[in-house]
């Protein structure tokens, strides 16, 4: 098709500028797609051109420059003609009125729901206060999982809103760059998308940091000269090498990118001169196996650098990249970096998910990037369910900046994880079901705490048990989102049961000191209250009630019909069975233990929290009566309670490890130890132990009371904030 004599039939007003640029695009797609496809692709720059006449940008180029630039790119990429069609379309509906029907009559309901899905995403704006990023972080998100191609257009609409960013005011380019850095260049990389990633990173480091930027790039300038004959003289001794050993490929020399430099810089606090690997070459091949004949080659033209050698042909990259990467001392010591990959390895390198669509496979479905994005969006799609938008946004980025292992299940499948991941982490990227059950881990064959960190290449096996359940404190040492949102799912499920079993018997008892019972009031009346506290049932209301949101003592009073508290009503009391689980919990001001004096404190959202009769903090609680309840301890409890001693000793070298033995030997864990001070001799050491009771804790005082270094031992209140404490 002759487009220079179309345009201007069709378009005899258009700059040459205009006309130059759109035939670039329609030739780009002409390579790749069928006429009737490239036909609609103009039809499209028609109806866009038309509706944008007149609106220019703050560079004073018409509106229309801007879609045609971002259809160029994602043209370059080789996309489906609909998505070029929507990112030509993708401002119309915004900025024009147009509405989103015409396009669907127009141009079919594939693109009608692209152009809508990347319409939402240009309402988002993303401002410094959490929740609202938070937010917007997760419709985004959303808008991938019902179609990658959406944020493949915003990230080409973002890229070239980066390339003419010069035209916004300075404080507006600082925050565009500081979210490209932080959102979008982190989406381009988990995607595979690598070309966009680079420029995204440079030129939200240019406009971020400009002057480190400008610093930066004058002095990678002024070596330029001498290294381009450096890189020269190494491609062509590569390449001479691999013609004699009969391998074709192409040597490529390059230079790492700036924001790359920079992050190595001031992540390791080096200097410019101690970077290494700033230069780097790609060697592209046939296949797999000349891949590591050529590494075989440069390891014998120069020598590598111990523990620098990557293989990700054999374990690719989460987002699907593959090849083998290595680091040389090149002539002079120079440091370099040399990568090995065939050509579909280069291209899925270069576009990741975006290559799905660059050739024609028998069953799409089976592309590696395209895969493992669908993957990770099916991931994001489960965890969105049930995390609030910060929790969810927390959770993708550990997703987003990834710094993987890999490690191995008992049949050799390889599960990549982050680096820092746990046993538990391991359990729940298996399954699921398996993370909910685990008890213990095997290493190498070797069992291990749950919390262990597992490293590179280890075999690691879950062992779990029927009926075993997820512990809360799980989530202060796992890394992964799966693993941190499965837990505390469970947590709110079962926290949300603790309190409604407790709150129901808050109210029985309330009830029963009116003479009454939650059976004797029926469902009728039950009913009744529910409508005038506007609840959809009584679970809700037990729930409220554990969790000290409303008071049983008022609540039973409502269900009873009475209005005034007439004096004949005791204070309602409960029998604490140590097994309420997280909503009634133990008051760290004075540790309560079975064998105290105790009452019970209604703490809003929290259910009851327990304290001892002698407790400072009566005072301040004591305001508040009616949330005060009587409490007392069933007589056989079988679990561990916190307790705090105070031990003064002789200040002797391994004074406090005897002491530690003696606890021990008294059947008591240590959870905590702290050295408050040393005056003159005397050493001060606060231990949290774990007792059964009283009658425990007063054994373990009294073994300790025995030793000879020991000054005096005592039960104390309060964990004061010390200069020296152990776990």
């Amino acid at each position: 098709m002759d487009y220079a004599a179309t345009l201007l039939a069709r378009f005899p007003g258009a700059s040459p500028r205009r006309s130059k640029e759109l035939k670039q695009l329609l030739e780009t797609i002409e390579a790749y797609a069928p006429a009737e496809q490239v036909e609609l692709v103009l039809k499209a720059y028609e109806f866009g051109a038309l509706a944008h006449e007149g609106q220019t940008r703050l560079s004073g180029q018409p509106y229309i420059s801007h879609p045609i630039a971002v259809a160029t790119m994602l043209a370059d990429m080789h996309l489906d003609p609909q998505t070029i069609i929507a990112a030509l379309l993708h401002d119309v509906v915004e900025d024009t009125g147009t509405p989103l029907s015409k396009i669907e009559e127009l141009f079919g309901g594939e693109v009608a729901s692209l152009v809508d899905g990347v319409s939402k995403l240009d309402q988002i704006q993303f401002t410094t206060r959490a929740e609202a990023q938070a937010e917007s972080f997760r419709k985004m998100m959303l808008a991938m999982i019902e179609d990658i191609r959406v944020i493949l257009v915003k990230l080409a609409d973002r890229l070239h809103n980066m390339e003419t960013l010069n035209a916004m005011p300075r404080e507006k380019q600082a925050r565009i760059a500081r979210e490209t850095l932080e959102i979008y260049a982190p989406i381009a990389n988990r995607l595979g998308i690598n070309h966009m990633k680079v420029a995204l990173e440079d030129l939200g480091f240019r406009y971020l940091y400009p002057f480190r930027y400008s610093v930066l790039q004058r002095a990678l300038n002024r070596s330029k000269g001498s290294q381009r004959q450096i890189v020269k003289k190494i491609s062509e001794r590569m390449l001479k090498v691999m013609r004699e050993e009969g391998i074709d490929g192409d040597v490529r020399g390059r230079e790492k990118h700036l924001y790359s430099i920079y992050k190595k810089m001031a992540g390791k606090k080096r200097i410019l001169s101690n970077v290494v690997d700033v230069y780097g070459f790609r060697v592209i091949v046939a296949d797999v196996n000349a891949c590591y004949r050529v590494l075989g080659i440069v390891h014998g033209l120069y020598k590598p650098m111990p523990g620098r050698f990557k293989d990700y042909i054999a374990i690719p990259r989460v987002n699907g990249y593959q090849s083998l990467h290595t680091t040389l001392f090149g002539p002079n010591g120079l440091p370099m970096e040399v990568q090995v990959r065939t050509v579909d390895m280069d291209r899925v390198a270069e576009s990741g998910v975006a290559a799905h669509w660059q050739y024609k496979a028998t069953d799409k479905s089976t592309a590696t990037p395209q895969r493992r994005a669908r993957d990770w969006l099916a991931r994001l799609e489960e965890i969105q369910r049930t995390a609030t938008s910060e929790e969810f946004l927390e959770s993708v980025k550990v997703d987003l900046f990834p710094d993987k292992i890999y490690v191995f299940t008992p049949k050799g499948d390889i599960l990549p994880l982050p680096k820092g991941a746990t046993v538990v982490d391991f359990a729940y990227a298996v399954h699921t079901d398996v993370g909910d059950r685990c008890v213990a881990g095997k290493v190498d064959r070797t069992l291990v705490p749950l919390r262990t960190v597992l490293q590179n290449s280890q075999t690691v096996e879950i062992v779990t048990a029927r009926g075993a359940r997820p512990n809360p404190n799980w989530v202060s040492f796992v890394t992964t989102a799966k693993a941190r949102t499965a837990i505390q799912k469970y947590m709110k499920k079962m926290r949300s049961s603790d309190s409604a079993d407790l709150g129901k018997r808050l109210l029985d008892r309330s009830l029963k000191d009116l003479g009454s019972s939650v059976r004797k009031v029926g469902k009728v009346r039950m009913r009744e209250a529910l409508d005038e506290l506007e609840l959809d049932d009584a679970a809700v209301l037990y729930e409220q009630l554990g969790l000290g949101e409303r008071l049983a003592p008022l609540t039973a009073r409502l269900l009873l019909g009475k209005k005034e508290d007439s004096g004949e009503s005791k204070k309602a009391s409960l029998v604490i069975a140590g097994t309420e689980g997280m909503v009634v919990s133990y008051g760290k001001c004075c540790y309560p233990i079975p064998g105290d004096d105790v009452m019970g404190y209604l703490s809003t959202g929290r259910g009851v929290v327990i304290h001892r009769n002698s407790c400072g903090n009566l005072t301040n609680f004591r305001k508040q009566p009616k949330k005060w309840l009587t409490v007392s301890w069933e007589d056989q409890i079988e679990r561990d309670f916190s307790s705090q001693v105070l031990v003064e000793t002789v200040d002797k070298t391994g004074v406090l490890a005897e002491v530690a033995a003696v606890i021990a030997d008294s059947e008591s864990n240590i959870e905590e130890v702290s050295v408050d001070s040393r005056l003159e001799d005397i050493s001060s050491m606060r231990f949290l132990l774990q007792v059964k009771n009283r009658v425990h804790l007063a054994r373990i005082v009294r073994n300790v009371r025995k030793m000879p270094n020991v000054i005096r031992v005592s039960r104390d209140n309060a964990i004061k904030h010390s200069s020296r404490r152990t776990k």
